[in-house]
């Protein structure tokens, strides 16, 4: 075989070189604030990490191609026009969820809890889109959406904390760089996990690449998972913060009649700050007839009978609850939005097989992100696109081996170095992934200056993990982020 021959079939067995592959499209939208005319982009973007070898530069090495659609307005100036990066969590999960739930200029159509779309769902205009103020960058992280490892690449060595949040970062830093966004206001919205890795995005572009951001926005926040994790030697944590979360659906569902939501809520943050937290904290030691009180009191505020409450120890956790809490009508309530139910596979099962709120939005939302991005922004990938990606077995979090996950650290560094970031951070009152209660336990604990703490501004929902589900608080929600990012 000729050397010319020989070369040219090594090269054919070598992967070809990703490039960058967005689809252009052009559109208008009639908004609360205005006509507006705006340019979208959607397809995948090559990362590149440079490679040093035996202390020698090989180049800056494709890895991955990360998938994002992003909307700018036209003829915007740049230096005053905010630009938001957003994802949502899980880890694994993709940002369909923000992007056709909140935030983008089309949406789908779920209807409600009482009053769920039907199949095959539908798009509809998004006059409330957070594009009327500020340009839009979803993002989907590796094996989300159509994100996926280079031809000969390892997507695994993507799935773990530290890696996540580098590769975010670098596509934030490079789409800065590229569209001349390093002197605009800068905002990164995360949901969820997405709250977590946005908190170390955000640490992490300060600390490597010196970009100062204007806010973060956190939407049903997990900063300090010690504070609700069941699993760990700090569940009694969880038990006192999931509770007030329990008090409120119950009372959805009619267990606290003759009360409101407000005075129900209250009791059971009262109760969990005081003798909850005091009867937890004694074990054995407490006595019989004040265990007794706990039991009644647990069980009434959480909807549960006094049995139950006593065969938990006085420790209810929150998948067992769901599956509990509406036995007698034959129902489980969501764990990712608690006015959510489904029929129990088995009336006597300890847990649900699955959550029902999820199980009511999968499909629309994953039906209407195939038909946007063929049929109305042009994307030609016939990848599947991962809602929840199913590659993502076990996702490391080797940063934290022997503790839990925390980046409220990070957060704190934040703020002390930049006095001008602001943070705004979403409840909802029916959320069991991420309990509200929870999250203004981190809040509370922060080590900041007392002038810090005038930069975080809080929002309350009457809804689950996604505000948005509900229709009056998807308004509320989406003013109240407009009005976040126009005051910088």
């Amino acid at each position: 075989m000729s050397e010319e021959k020989k070369g040219d079939d090594e090269d054919k067995k070598k992967p070809k070189e990703p490039v960058d592959d967005l689809i252009v499209s052009h559109h208008s939208l009639r908004t609360t604030a205005g006509e507006i005319a705006y340019t979208a982009r959607t397809g995948r973007i090559v990362l590149r990490e440079e490679e040093v070898k035996d202390d020698e530069f090989q180049g800056w090495k494709a890895r991955a191609e990360l998938s994002v659609t992003a909307y700018t307005l036209d003829d915007a100036d740049v230096t005053e026009r905010p630009i938001s990066f957003v994802f949502n969590g899980g880890p694994g999960s993709a940002s369909v969820w923000l992007h056709l739930g909140l935030l983008g200029p089309r949406r789908v159509d779920v209807g409600d809890v009482d009053t769920p779309t039907p199949p095959p769902y539908k798009l509809v205009d998004n006059p409330e889109t957070l594009l009327a103020v500020s340009d839009l960058v979803f993002i989907d992280p590796m094996s989300t959406g159509h994100s996926r490892a280079v031809e000969g690449g390892k997507a695994k060595d993507y799935h773990g904390f530290g890696k996540d949040v580098e590769q975010v970062t670098e596509l934030i830093r490079l789409w800065c760089t590229r569209e001349d966004r390093w002197m605009s206001p800068k905002y990164v919205i995360g949901e969820s996990y997405g709250t977590t890795r946005a908190v170390a995005v955000a640490e992490r572009l300060t600390r490597v690449h010196a970009m100062a951001l204007n806010g973060l926005v956190l939407v049903s926040s997990v900063i300090d998972f010690g504070s609700q994790d069941f699993a760990y030697l700090r569940a009694d944590e969880a038990c006192l913060n999931f509770l007030p979360t329990y008090a409120a659906i119950a009372h959805f569902h009619g267990l606290h009649e003759g009360r409101t939501l407000d005075e129900v809520r209250a009791e059971a943050e009262e109760f969990a700050a005081g003798p909850y937290r005091l009867a937890l904290a004694r074990g054995h030691r407490l006595p019989a007839d004040e265990r007794a009180t706990i039991v009644t009191t647990l069980a009434r505020l959480a909807g549960v009978s006094e049995e139950y409450v006593d065969r938990t120890e006085l420790r209810i956790e929150h998948w067992r609850w769901c599956t509990e809490v509406l036995r007698d009508r034959g129902l489980a309530v969501g764990r990712i939005d608690g006015r959510y139910t489904g029929p129990l596979f088995s009336r006597i099962a300890e847990h649900m097989d699955a959550d029902p709120s999820i199980d009511a939005i999968d499909a629309p939302f994953t039906a209407a992100m195939h038909h946007y991005l063929r049929g109305e922004l042009g994307s030609k990938q016939d990848l599947p696109y991962e809602v929840f990606a199913n590659t993502i077995k076990n996702w490391s979090y080797e940063e934290f081996q022997g503790k839990p996950i925390n980046v409220a650290d990070k957060l704190e560094r934040l703020m002390r170095v930049n006095p001008h970031l602001r943070v705004r951070i979403e409840y909802g009152y029916y959320d069991l992934a991420t309990p509200y209660h929870a999250a203004e336990d981190m809040v509370a604990h922060l080590r900041l200056p007392d002038e810090a703490f005038g930069r975080i501004e809080h929002a309350y929902f009457p809804t689950g993990h996604m505000p948005y589900l509900h229709e009056e608080s998807r308004v509320a929600e989406a003013e109240g982020i407009a009005r976040f990012v126009t005051a910088h």
